[in-house]
Parts: structure tokens; sequence; C-alpha cells
């Protein structure tokens, strides 16, 4: 999957939030001074090139829609980083969080107790 750039992600992040929508629906979640509807109509068509958004014709424009849920976005731009940071080892990037993040002993335990709630599902 395709990296997102900060304005995609920016405008992904309204989809997932507020659900399909028309380019005009869009605007109104932006602080002032808004973007062009045109900008906003480019970065929507850029985004359903690469894939995440799609468009539903209605009457004289298009309504468009998520293709990719945020929790699949995420997990890819993780598995992403895990791949090429951390030779796609887990207990690799758990060292690293103890060793460089602090990562305490009760938030361990807790990740160890989701591990193994997960494994008996």
């Amino acid at each position: 999957m395709k990296k997102l750039a900060a304005k995609e992600e920016e405008i992904m992040t309204l989809f997932w939030k507020h659900g399909d929508m028309f380019i005009r629906d869009l605007l109104k979640y932006y602080d002032e001074p808004k973007p062009h509807y045109n900008t906003v109509a480019t970065q929507v068509k850029f985004l359903e090139e690469k894939k995440f958004l799609a468009r539903r014709p209605m009457g004289n424009t298009n309504q468009y829609y998520a293709l990719i849920s945020e929790k699949q976005y995420k997990g890819s731009a993780l598995g992403a980083v895990i791949s090429q940071y951390f030779n796609n080892s887990y207990t690799s990037v758990v060292s690293h969080f103890i060793e460089e993040e602090n990562m305490n002993i009760d938030e361990l335990k807790e990740l160890i107790d989701l591990i193994e709630r997960n494994q008996k599902k």
C-alpha cells in the first residue's frame, strides 16, 4: 500500500471520521482560510488514482468514499516501518521501546496480556 502525503492523510482522516462525502462537504471541515475547491478536488483525484478513494456519480457531481479503512492503512504503515527498520522482528520493536522509549514493566505486562488474549481467540 502506498504511503500518503500529509495533505492526503488529512483528507483520508476526514473520510474515515465522517464517511462518504462530496468535495463541498470536505471543505466544511477545514479551518479558515479554507483551501480552494479545485485544490481539494485535485487531492481527491490523486487519492482516487492511488485507490484510497472511489466515486459514486450522483447527478452532475460525485460522492467519494474510502476504499481503505483507517485500521488497514495504519496497519500497513506500521508493517512497513517494522520491515524497514526492525527486520520484521516484533521482538526488536519491543526491545527498542524498552531500551529507548522507557517502556515500563506495567506496560510490558499489559502487552503480554493482550498477546495471550489474542492467541486464545
